[in-house]
């Protein structure tokens, strides 16, 4: 059987000039905003080019709407491709202005409660499993949902162009042809998540061959360099090989996959690993630190580094055991210390380039600190300490409280008294610390039910919290809850 012709027999020039054409027909068909998905990837990229390129063929009266293009940083980017983003989000800007276009560039990041270190190191969320995949919704869904809302709120609607393709996966061409079905207008499909949303796929039809063939043979024209890109998906494939694709028999690299290094919901991170090890110098050497941090976060049975309450104190059971919570403090100091050593260690022994990485921002640092101390109760305050002895620098920052220096001094006897009985240390630091947030309460309403419910949840040990436990379970004749992880 022939193999199909690429771009379905037109070849890519009349390929670029068709979709060119659709676009600015699509452009001018009405007065609706239109926000670009760009993630600095082939695909978005390649997206982002036809809709600059169509553009730049309007005369300027004719360029009438603003083109909003967002690219949502989680914060825990593959170092090397958040870099790439940025210096090209910079360059798009500026090429934007001096042409003339109405392109506006946006940088998205996540609220600085739902942070992937946020959750993890101050919460103590167990690092992202596909029963409790907490990460994609708060940092890369909430983000720009939120921006697309704005321009809805503003305009009433908005067209989203996207540079999904059906040919990335079966799911992903399954769900592009339900939501073909549905289209309202031609090329426009409406978004089943976002009211007042359609989505435009102007390269849905390209197979990963063609649009390398696509980016080899057009110029960028916001001047970021496509060859360079096309060196970053090489030195992400294991084999290090990423042709210069001729035709749909020739494999390309397209299948690298970017995103957060600090990835547990695959079994590797295959692209981390294959740039270091297709390192032929000390680009990407310096990265190792990291891909430990990212392994020891990736640990089969995590148990012993999680609390046996859940977040709220409950006791739920699971086939006879106890559904173990959040990073207990110990495990939490422990990662943030990890984290703040591999940024250390970077910053010192890097190349000039990562000197200045942050692999956790000060207002991160501070958002964990509060939830440590007021929400967590544990005010011995440790977070300053732990930043002083990884980075050798003391904390920016002053004391949290007026008080702390004071209940510093009371843990530290209270932690002598209680000696080897942790859960006794634990309890009285939490009856301490609620006795605290209402001493300068008017009205002191609802702080024994406070207390009570810290009573209530002392337990010597998970042996005993267990039994009592099922002792509960049986008395109520309930059948065995649900499992969740917190």
């Amino acid at each position: 059987m022939p193999k199909p012709e690429p771009f379905g027999g037109r070849g890519l020039h009349r390929f670029v000039e068709d979709t060119l054409a659709e676009i600015c027909e699509l452009y001018l068909a009405d007065s609706v905003p239109w926000v670009v998905g760009y993630s600095g990837g082939k695909d978005s990229t390649l997206t982002t080019m036809l809709v600059w390129l169509a553009l730049e063929g309007l005369p300027p009266e004719q360029r009438t709407k603003p083109v909003h293009v967002i690219s949502t940083d989680t914060l825990v980017e593959n170092p090397v491709i958040a870099a790439w983003v940025g210096r090209s989000l910079d360059s798009m800007r500026t090429a934007a202005e001096a042409a003339g276009l109405p392109i506006e560039v946006h940088r998205l990041t996540p609220a600085i409660e739902d942070t992937f270190w946020v959750c993890l190191i101050g919460r103590g969320y167990a690092a992202p499993r596909p029963k409790f995949r907490w990460c994609t919704e708060r940092m890369k869904i909430r983000p720009s949902n939120a921006f697309i809302r704005e321009v809805v709120d503003q305009h009433g609607e908005v067209i989203l162009v996207l540079g999904t393709r059906k040919a990335e996966s079966q799911a992903r061409a399954r769900s592009m042809a339900r939501h073909e079905a549905g289209r309202v207008r031609d090329r426009l499909s409406p978004n089943a998540s976002l009211p007042n949303s359609l989505v435009y796929s102007p390269i849905e039809d390209l197979t990963t061959d063609e649009v390398w063939m696509a980016l080899m043979q057009f110029s960028n024209p916001w001047g970021h360099s496509n060859k360079e890109l096309l060196a970053i998906y090489r030195g992400a494939s294991a084999d290090s090989e990423c042709p210069l694709v001729v035709d749909t028999s020739t494999q390309s690299c397209g299948d690298s996959r970017f995103g957060c290094w600090t990835c547990t919901m695959v079994e590797s991170d295959k692209s981390m690993k294959a740039m270091i090890l297709n390192d032929d110098g000390d680009a990407y050497d310096w990265m190792r630190p990291l891909l430990r941090l990212r392994d020891r976060l990736d640990i089969e049975d995590d148990r012993h580094l999680r609390d046996f309450r859940k977040m709220d104190g409950r006791l739920l059971i699971h086939r006879e055991r106890l559904v173990h919570g959040p990073y207990t403090q110990e495990a939490r100091e422990d990662w943030l210390r990890q984290l703040l050593t591999a940024q250390t260690r970077i910053r010192r022994t890097g190349p000039d380039h990562v000197r200045d990485i942050s692999l956790i921002t000060l207002d991160e640092l501070r958002e964990i600190r509060r939830i440590w101390v007021f929400k967590k109760h544990e005010v011995e305050d440790t977070l300053p300490g732990i930043y002083q002895e990884a980075t050798g620098e003391p904390y920016p920052d002053g004391p949290i409280s007026f008080t702390i220096d004071r209940d510093r001094a009371v843990i530290e006897v209270l932690r002598e008294v209680c000696g080897d009985d942790h859960q006794m240390f634990l309890t009285v630091r939490s009856l301490l610390a609620v006795e605290r947030s209402y001493r300068t309460a008017i009205r002191r309403a609802g702080m024994l039910d406070a207390l009570e419910k810290v009573l209530t949840h002392h337990f010597n040990d998970e042996d005993e919290a267990l039994e009592f436990a099922l002792r509960q379970r049986q008395l109520r004749g309930q059948d065995p809850p649900q499992a969740t992880l917190f």
